[in-house]
């Protein structure tokens, strides 16, 4: 595993790094990549053998709590970071916390900002939902030439922008194909088949919590029986719980604390006393 130093300082090992993921162009080898925003979500991505998680970067500090060694992108959200001198003070705030690079869906303008003081910059093309509007909806994007034309050439904006990686989201697969092998990108694929880089999902998809899979997402687990199982075991015990308080079951003898027999009658006794000096 490469050690290096972080943009904070620290020597750390990583399971990827900037140059480890350029490396796979080419290569026919790809890496994992899922969503985390806790500590419990990353420890659980290390384990598991994941090399690359995405989180907000105000969740940064609590995803290295988690893991050490997973390979950190810190999402900057469009309210999050409007000008640029808030974009610059959160991506750095990010990547001296733990972060190991920033996702922005911006424009060239801010990639070639940020690109510019050195920190690794992803991009987002093919279908962004916040910015679906100008799709007309939620959709593949590039299913004709011409949108594929155009969206190649977004590609290569982005690249010349100064991006090392790009998450592609729901861009048919055999578009994705003849892009991956002419950008210089890390292209990491969300809904994009299996020519990208890097396979992303996420962490609630794969583990079954969401109400609804989107046609490219799988499940490996059912994540939402146990939350309800939780959910129902937690009312049953409420409500057990008011039911003895209602009946006067709880507490119990076994439940309370107890005083001896004179201790009790001598605090009684002080008890009356006090009354009769203050009255």
């Amino acid at each position: 595993m490469p050690r290096i130093f972080d943009f904070g300082g620290r020597e750390v090992e990583r399971s990827a790094t900037v140059a480890g993921l350029r490396a796979l162009k080419g290569s026919g080898r790809h890496v994992a990549q899922v969503t985390a925003e806790t500590a419990d979500e990353a420890a659980a991505a290390e384990a598991a053998g994941i090399e690359m998680v995405v989180c907000r970067a105000a969740n940064v500090a609590r995803v290295r709590e988690g893991s050490r060694r997973v390979f950190v992108t810190a999402a900057l959200g469009f309210a999050d970071a409007v000008t640029s001198d808030e974009i610059l003070r959160t991506a750095f705030s990010a990547i001296t916390t733990g972060a190991d690079a920033v996702i922005t869906g911006r424009g060239h303008d801010t990639v070639r900002m940020l690109a510019n003081e050195q920190i690794p910059v992803m991009g987002h093309l093919g279908f962004v939902p916040r910015k679906s509007t100008w799709v007309g909806g939620i959709r593949a994007v590039g299913r004709t030439a011409t949108e594929a034309l155009e969206l190649w050439d977004r590609f290569r904006r982005l690249e010349d922008a100064g991006a090392f990686a790009v998450e592609c989201e729901i861009i048919p697969a055999e578009v994705m194909a003849e892009i991956n092998r002419r950008t210089g990108l890390v292209t990491v694929s969300l809904g994009s088949g299996p020519s990208a880089d890097v396979m992303f999902l996420f962490t609630s998809d794969i583990s079954g919590e969401s109400a609804r899979l989107p046609r490219h997402a799988r499940a490996w687990g059912n994540l939402a029986a146990l939350h309800k199982a939780v959910r129902d075991a937690r009312i049953e015990a409420l409500s057990g719980f008011r039911r003895e308080v209602a009946g006067g079951s709880y507490p119990a003898e076994t439940e309370i604390a107890g005083i001896t027999d004179a201790e009790l009658e001598e605090f009684r006794s002080r008890l009356e006393a006090d009354e009769i000096s203050q009255g």
